[in-house]
């Protein structure tokens, strides 16, 4: 019986996968063109498994060298000749099962050791491989990353590069594919050399690579109902697919151990099921949130455009020349958007809401959550406008809010945030939908043991701008299929009602908003 896979490479008679047949023939015409290009996509986005795939489709038609770098160490790419040996090397013994022919002759020109192999003269062997060989040659090479932070390597690269410029006269490979996080553009950025322009690619000759590598609704839907039918179950594959993709935004990885986690815990396939391992993976420690962490403190400048974005609807322009965004649109945290970024997916977003809230744990507002909280759940049920009447109570005692209006644009809502990560910690989650943050408002979605709420945060701009906020969160509301619905409103007028205000009811909905 197959199984959910999320450690290593996923294989088709093995592991429930999503078809990837639209992508492989992409890749497999660009093979056919001659071109060399890198698959950079971030950890665990299926690349390893797009490799295994490609040499699968390609074998009939191409001699595939299949290669890693996994595991090599510094010493292996310190110059060109010891890059050169190294790519021999894991090619000879390759050679073994793809062809015998450039087995023999490898095993002539390049004896064991690297000091030895060192000597040969790189290009020869490789036109000569070319020219014994009985199809063209096509090698793939993963995890290029691990031999990127060396100098030795990138001009091992270059040396492709040269050889792929004098193919019309001197035979060689069909086709190169590179994969790794870092895209070959950026590995001096890996290096984090400061003498180098960082953007100067030692491959130039690179294809641009922009096949979409996350999984569709439909793929995810096809894959749960092969799951469905093997296991006899009864669930509605279309919704529960369509979930996890709004979710995931078809990260590969992710929608892999949302389907893992419901198999394994026989949890149901349904709304509630999904929301449960969603949980789950946020609050389980894994390499993907670890790395995730990592790039964060290395790049101070990314955290603080992230935390804009999140917290004060900030709309900041995509820069291919700023480093660290660039690097976010690399590493899959991020993606371009109407000439801006955001948050690649939603399991992001709120993982970076829990992050940063994390950082703020000792502070007023989240001891104050996390002291009120035991007063908000009855019967399952979480009560928003008591929750509001005690934030107002702890905003209006230790905030002057009708004197700083720098602090209610900048961070109200992280406040509030805050004020709330203890109260559902544990439990449920929330996220802000995309298309509603802005400077101005933004709708935080809470998910609580099965039941939704939808809270408005917004500034406020007078009692025409408030009017349109309401009939836009009845639309919402409308779309949750939710009777109610709550507003937040932040004023710094002297003369404010401060408070919970009477519930409004408007197109079918009713609106209780607390004014701060």
């Amino acid at each position: 019986m197959r199984t959910f896979n999320t450690a290593g490479t996923c294989r088709p008679n093995e592991h429930y996968m999503v078809d990837i047949t639209e992508r492989l023939e992409i890749i497999r015409k660009m093979v056919a063109k001659g071109d060399y290009f890198c698959i950079n996509r971030g950890r665990q986005y299926g690349k390893t498994t797009t490799l295994e795939a490609i040499s699968n489709r390609l074998s009939d038609e191409y001699c595939v060298f299949s290669i890693s770098f996994e595991g090599a160490d510094d010493s292996s790419f310190e110059t060109a000749a010891t890059s050169n040996a190294n790519f021999l090397k894991r090619i000879k013994r390759e050679s073994r099962i793809v062809e015998g022919q450039i087995y023999d002759y490898l095993k002539s020109v390049c004896p064991p050791g690297l000091n030895a192999i060192e000597d040969v003269d790189f290009s020869e062997v490789v036109e000569e491989m070319c020219t014994i060989s009985s199809k063209p040659i096509v090698v793939l090479i993963d995890e290029v990353d691990q031999a990127g932070n060396n100098q030795g390597f990138i001009k091992f690269l270059g040396g492709l590069r040269n050889m792929y410029l004098k193919r019309d006269a001197h035979p060689t490979f069909q086709s190169i594919i590179l994969a790794g996080v870092y895209d070959v553009k950026n590995l001096k950025l890996k290096m984090r050399s400061e003498n180098d322009h960082q953007y100067n690619s030692p491959w130039n000759i690179a294809v641009p690579f922009d096949v979409d590598m996350s999984l569709s609704a439909k793929g995810i839907a096809d894959m749960l109902a092969e799951y469905k039918a093997d296991h006899n179950l009864t669930f509605d594959e279309v919704f529960v697919a369509q979930m996890i993709r709004d979710y995931t935004s078809g990260y590969p990885y992710l929608v892999s151990r949302i389907c893992q986690i419901i198999d394994s815990q026989q949890w149901t396939w349904d709304k509630d099921g999904v929301l449960k391992a969603v949980n789950k993976i946020l609050t389980e420690g894994s390499t993907l949130f670890d790395d995730i962490a990592k790039k964060l403190d290395e790049y101070p400048e990314l955290e603080r455009t992230i935390k804009g974005v999140l917290f004060n609807g900030y709309r900041y322009s995509f820069n291919y020349y700023d480093k660290a965004t660039n690097l976010a649109l690399m590493f899959n945290f991020v993606k371009q958007q109407d000439g801006a970024f955001a948050v690649s997916c939603r399991m992001f977003e709120i993982w970076f809401y829990e992050y940063f809230i994390s950082q703020d744990k000792n502070s007023t507002d989240f001891i104050q959550g996390m002291t009120d909280k035991n007063q908000f759940i009855h019967d399952g049920i979480l009560d928003i406008p008591l929750l509001f009447e005690r934030f107002v109570v702890h905003m209006n005692k230790t905030y002057k809010m009708d004197h700083d209006n720098e602090f209610i644009e900048n961070d109200a809502r992280k406040v509030f945030l805050t004020y709330l990560r203890p109260v559902i910690n544990g439990i449920g989650s929330y996220h802000i939908e995309e298309q509603t943050r802005d400077h101005d408002r933004m709708d935080v979605v809470i998910d609580y043991l099965g039941k939704q709420y939808v809270i408005e945060l917004k500034i406020w701009r007078g009692n025409a701008y408030n009017e349109r906020g309401e009939e836009q969160l009845c639309r919402y509301l409308e779309y949750f299929d939710l009777k109610e619905g709550y507003l937040l409103s932040f004023c710094f007028n002297k003369n404010k009602q401060s408070g919970l205000l009477p519930p409004v009811e408007l197109n079918g909905r009713t609106l209780i908003e607390a004014i701060v």
